[in-house]
């Protein structure tokens, strides 16, 4: 497994620190206030991580459709 997209934000942050993440690079907004991101280190992964807050009813698929490729549009370090 690659791609994570992860809902509520206590379960987000157990979800990173499982995985090992220790940074995280800022990508394209896939809902306002959620970007996409992606880990740095030796196995890149791409992160969707939303709080309950966040997101429309569309957003697993938009999140899904904008990891699709790995490395999400307009990372930034």
């Amino acid at each position: 497994m690659r791609r994570f997209v992860v809902a509520g934000g206590e379960t987000s942050g157990a979800v990173v620190q499982a995985l090992g993440v220790r940074l995280l690079r800022i990508g394209a907004q896939i809902d306002p206030g959620v970007p996409a991101t992606i880990s740095s280190g030796e196995q890149c992964l791409a992160l969707a991580l939303k709080s309950g807050n966040f997101g429309g009813p569309d957003f697993f698929d938009k999140a899904l459709r904008q990891l699709a490729n790995g490395v999400p549009t307009g990372a930034m370090q």
